[in-house]
C-alpha cells in the first residue's frame, strides 16, 4: 500500500505548525490535553511542549509501549489486550480514557501502531495506527495507515494524533 490514507478533514494549507494552532485551540477553550502513547514513544508530547506556554493546557503523558504499562497506569483491560491486541479501537479508547482520568484532563488522547520495519500482518500490516480521544461527553477512535520507514510512520502518526484533536476542537466550536 503506498501513500498515506488521511481523514477527510486533514487541513493542509494549515498557515502555522499544527502544534502551534492546537494549543490556541486548547488556550482558547480553557481544556487540559493529556496523552497516551504506545509506539510514538512520547514524540506527540515532544510537539505539545515545544510550543511556549503549554503547560496551561498539557498536563502530561505516558509513553505505554508495554502491555503491563497500560493496563497498569492506564487501566486498559487484559481481555481487551487479548481479544483485540495493542493497535487496535478498543485499546486505544481505554488508552485515552486512562489518561484522561489519571491526569484529571478534559481530553485524553492515545496512539497504537505497528512503526515497523516488523511486527506488520496481513490483518494489521506496518504502518497500521489507532488513534484515539476521550472527553467525558464523547469517544472516537480511527484508523490509520502510514507509509515509510518507522521514523516517518511515527512522525505522521504523531501529527495525525494532533490533527484530531484539532478536527475535536474545531468541530466542537462550530456546534
Amino acid at each position: 500500500m503506498s501513500g498515506i490514507i488521511f481523514e477527510k478533514r486533514y487541513n493542509f494549507f494549515m498557515t502555522q505548525p499544527k502544534e502551534s494552532y492546537l494549543g490556541q485551540l486548547l488556550s482558547e477553550s480553557g481544556l487540559w490535553l493529556a496523552v497516551a502513547e504506545s509506539f510514538t514513544g512520547g514524540l506527540i508530547g515532544h510537539l505539545i511542549t515545544n510550543v511556549p506556554g503549554s503547560s496551561s493546557y498539557f498536563r502530561g503523558g505516558v509513553v505505554a509501549y508495554a502491555n503491563e504499562v497500560k493496563m497498569g497506569m492506564l487501566r486498559v483491560s487484559a481481555a481487551t489486550l487479548d481479544s483485540f491486541g495493542a493497535v487496535s479501537k478498543e485499546t486505544v479508547l481505554e488508552m485515552a480514557r486512562g489518561v484522561r482520568e489519571a491526569l484529571k484532563t478534559d481530553i485524553g488522547l492515545s496512539v497504537s501502531g505497528i512503526a515497523g520495519p516488523s511486527g506488520g500482518t496481513d490483518e494489521k500490516p506496518v504502518g497500521t495506527t489507532w488513534i484515539g480521544l476521550s472527553t467525558m461527553e464523547m469517544e472516537y477512535a480511527e484508523k490509520f495507515i502510514f507509509s515509510g520507514d518507522r521514523q516517518k510512520v511515527k512522525e505522521q502518526a504523531a501529527h495525525m494524533a494532533l490533527q484530531v484533536v484539532i478536527d475535536y476542537l474545531t468541530d466542537r466550536f462550530e456546534q
